[in-house]
């Protein structure tokens, strides 16, 4: 994020009927014809918002809006949402994305390395860290966070039916997140205020998933 930043001032509603018309036409011709609109309405929005972010959390990194699909079979050309993340550690961090339903805010531990994953469990398993990381969840979810993230359909091997984190120890990865779902406040400045208030929230959940990673 270099040069002159524009001042954050909402995603207008033309950001979510772009990609409301996306999901019906993910065709390179509606792209073409609709880029503008990507660049005007969510890109520079998105890139203007983080950048007010930036001093507080870190520089994020803005995904491409092209879909990988050469081992997809889904061929569709273009992502129907526009993600950013900022980076705490390895494989944990926090998480925004705008799409035609409204605003997406999440932050955790995401596509970690096996050793990543087997340094989660032993911290789960582990006497003290183990429940003070059970607390940093559940605080999430008292809070109204929705917790998520891959799990095992079973527990993992050499694991006691009966561990008292069990459900924790089926997680590969581990979330927290929030839906605003078109709010009113989506093309006001507010919008960035909402973010910035449910990162700081996740901190302490942030801050205990980088230790709980770190091999």
């Amino acid at each position: 994020m270099t040069g002159e930043k524009a001042k954050f001032s909402g995603f207008p509603v033309a950001a979510l009927d772009f990609y409301e018309d996306l999901e019906a036409d993910n065709s390179k011709q509606f792209w073409n014809e609709h880029k503008a609109t990507y660049e005007t309405c969510v890109r520079a929005p998105m890139i203007a918002m983080l950048a007010e972010l930036e001093a507080e959390f870190g520089t994020a990194k803005v995904f491409r809006p092209y879909r990988d699909v050469r081992f997809a079979k889904d061929k569709s050309p273009y992502k129907t949402h526009q993600g950013a993340y900022v980076a705490a550690s390895l494989s944990v961090g926090w998480y925004v994305q705008i799409d035609a339903s409204g605003l997406f805010v999440a932050g955790g531990f995401y596509g970690g390395t096996p050793a990543q994953i087997a340094a989660l469990r032993a911290t789960i398993d582990h006497d003290e860290r183990g429940p003070a990381l059970g607390r940093a969840v559940q605080k999430m979810a008292n809070s109204g966070y929705e917790i998520g993230g891959e799990k095992l359909k079973t527990r993992p091997r050499g694991i006691a039916e009966d561990h008292p984190r069990l459900g924790l120890m089926r997680h590969k990865s581990l979330t927290a997140s929030r839906a605003y779902v078109s709010p009113d406040w989506l093309e006001s400045h507010h919008a960035v205020e909402r973010v910035r208030a449910d990162w700081r929230a996740m901190r302490p959940f942030i801050e205990r998933l980088s230790a709980a990673t770190a091999h």
